[in-house]
């Protein structure tokens, strides 16, 4: 049975269990690193790839009796090393991976969210430069703004330092 390297990958963490199929979907775009995969694409690619495991034996699908989405459950059969074995990327660290994708969400977040207070800081500047008697209403904001930043960079460095020490 051959099997998608970044599927097994994430599937074989050890606290990943009781997950569904949208819960593969997101580390697995990161870890594809693909900007052409369709979604529809993957969420096909993955489901096909679990309805292997689900056939040999290895997981469980379980449908909500209402509405919900259908989850998927290891099975005692489930074999991590015959999956790292069958997988033709090995890594020598799964878990990880999971959460390498957590902390990369994480930093696109503080990105965005730096970028919208260096605009704002910017809109200040250009109303103090347009409008010089408003210095005393502006002046508070822009130092928040800029505080703001500063705080966001304090929060963004450690991940990027995680992040670029564990691509080492």
């Amino acid at each position: 049975m051959k099997l998608d390297p970044f599927v097994t990958q994430i599937i074989i963490a050890t606290d990943f269990d009781y997950f569904t199929m949208n819960d593969v979907r997101s580390p697995y775009f990161i870890l594809k690193n693909d900007i052409s995969l369709k979604p529809v694409d993957a969420r096909r690619n993955i489901y096909a790839e679990l309805l292997k495991l689900v056939k040999k034996g290895w997981l469980t699908k379980v449908k909500p009796s209402g509405k919900g989405f259908t989850r998927f459950i290891k099975t005692k059969e489930f074999n991590e090393s015959t999956l790292q074995k069958k997988c033709k990327k090995k890594s020598s660290t799964t878990i990880p991976i999971i959460k390498r994708s957590l902390l990369i969400e994480k930093l696109n977040h503080y990105k965005t969210e730096l970028l919208l207070n260096l605009g704002e800081s910017e809109a200040y500047k250009e109303l103090y430069t347009e409008f010089p008697e408003l210095e005393n209403d502006i002046q508070p904001h822009y130092t928040k703004a800029r505080d703001n930043n500063t705080r966001i960079l304090g929060k963004k460095k450690p991940l990027n330092t995680y992040l670029n020490r564990v691509d080492d």
